[in-house]
């Protein structure tokens, strides 16, 4: 099947600058913010917002990689911080794509088991094909796809992109 691309690396970047500066603005009274990158590209899309995070603000950013069985959404669901750690405090819940809106559904049932200061949902393709009632709050590329395409994202270090196969 013929890939086509959608975004290059200095695209990516871009859109993860601007998310990271629309993340800061909604923080801005804030003194640390949770980033929790569900694994594994969200885990990745999660460090890349970090960086760029501690290049423009002062805030205090911590990751948490969110482990949870995609196939099996309602299985147990691990994440690298205990529930202590990112209590009233503000969280980013950061996967790469926004598909049927499951992955990210049941990420944030698991974050509602605490009180949060803030919560907020960040992605870097929303795709528009919800069967959820799923908002992101942050997104890099809003793509209208059909259900049999397929989005590849890649956040390899030097060799990023984002393809329509």
């Amino acid at each position: 099947m013929k890939k086509h691309p959608i975004l290059n690396q200095e695209q990516i970047k871009h859109k993860i600058r601007r998310i990271a500066y629309q993340i800061y603005e909604s923080n801005v009274g804030e003194d640390e913010v949770i980033i929790a990158g569900i694994a594994k590209n969200g885990f990745e899309l999660a460090r890349k917002l970090e960086k760029e995070l501690k290049d423009i603000s002062p805030l205090k950013i911590s990751l948490c990689k969110v482990e949870l069985d995609k196939k099996d959404p309602l299985g147990e669901i691990k994440t690298s911080l205990s529930p202590e750690e990112y209590q009233d405090k503000s969280v980013i819940l950061a996967d790469d794509v926004l598909n049927s809106g499951t992955t990210l559904i049941y990420g944030v049932r698991h974050f509602l088991d605490v009180p949060l200061k803030q919560f907020r949902t960040a992605v870097l393709v929303d795709r528009n094909h919800k069967k959820y009632p799923v908002k992101v709050d942050f997104k890099g590329i809003s793509l209208s796809t059909s259900l049999s395409e397929t989005v590849n994202v890649i956040l390899e270090e030097n060799n990023e992109k984002v393809e329509l196969s």
